[in-house]
């Protein structure tokens, strides 16, 4: 048995009543193997015990392994908390899509069993430190597992986005507005605005025009190790910086936001059946007609 793990977190998706059976079976599996057992407060509510939860933000550093049921949206919010101390993550799919969230219903407690026991190792996904410079200082701080991105209001009017790469001017773009984003990003708003897709084990970002207003402003895949420097021309426009499509502020004039790899890490346990590109397939439906 791995030694390392003696307390294991769960965490739901808010209010996913179905959950109810698993979770209940997740604590008597893991009590069973003489696991601590910890639940955050709503998904103690779930199985109707409301005295026995922690508040989410707590659960990292009270667990080595964490057990994440939902989707990726769940999945995202329980990567901005892992800090110091950031124990692996089992993510379970309760949603839809699923590109995070790969293990199924039908392989949780194999997949425990082997990740326990030492058979299966985690695969490290980098993460984006965000800071908003806001008359030099910082205003705000995030750390997303996907993206973090610049757009505008709900006006049809572009807005000029300066991008500078370590200290180098790059361009102005001229578009809707503009993603940064890790590997594991490269699935989500990167795609839909054609980007490419990024094995998620390379040590690169991606900076994504959205509806760009010139042809030739294609994503630029760029080193991990850059520090990515935005800020945004005079306009009428509303602008806003969106972490993970989560979160996020409303920007002002002369505000710097800065993007870099950040030094957490999401260490996410593989599904035992399905590789990279057979997710890939089975999500995008490749070769379907």
């Amino acid at each position: 048995m791995n030694t390392q793990i003696l307390s294991v977190g769960i965490v739901a998706k808010p209010r996913l009543n179905t959950a109810a059976d698993l979770i209940n079976q997740l604590v008597e599996w893991l009590e069973a193997r003489q696991l601590r057992v910890w639940l955050d407060c709503e998904t103690a509510l779930i199985i109707g015990y409301p005295a026995g939860g922690l508040h989410r933000e707590e659960l990292p550093g009270k667990c080595d392994l964490l057990v994440v049921l939902g989707g990726d949206g769940t999945l995202l919010s329980v990567a901005r908390l892992l800090g110091e101390k950031s124990p692996p993550v089992l993510a379970v799919n309760f949603g839809s899509l699923g590109f995070l969230t790969e293990i199924t219903l039908d392989e949780v407690f194999s997949t425990l069993a082997d990740f326990i026991s030492g058979k299966i190792s985690t695969q490290p996904r980098m993460m984006i430190d965000i800071v908003v410079l806001r008359q030099g200082e910082i205003f705000a701080g995030y750390r997303a597992l996907n993206d973090a991105v610049l757009t505008k209001g709900t006006l049809a009017r572009i807005i000029d986005i300066d991008v500078k790469i370590d200290g180098h001017f790059v361009a102005t773009y001229k578009a809707d507005g503009l993603i940064i984003s890790t590997p594991t990003g490269s699935t989500a708003y990167t795609l839909s605005a054609g980007g490419p897709i990024v094995h998620p084990s390379l040590a690169a970002m991606l900076v994504t025009p959205i509806a760009s207003h010139t042809l030739t402003f294609r994503s630029l895949v760029i080193p991990d190790r850059a520090i990515v420097e935005m800020s945004f021309q005079p306009t009428r426009e509303t602008v806003f910086l969106t972490v993970d499509g989560q979160v996020g502020v409303e920007l002002q004039m002369d505000d710097i936001v800065q993007v870099r790899k950040s030094a957490v890490v999401l260490d996410l346990i593989p599904s035992n059946t399905l590789s990279f590109f057979d997710i890939l397939r089975q999500k995008l439906k490749w070769g379907e007609r």
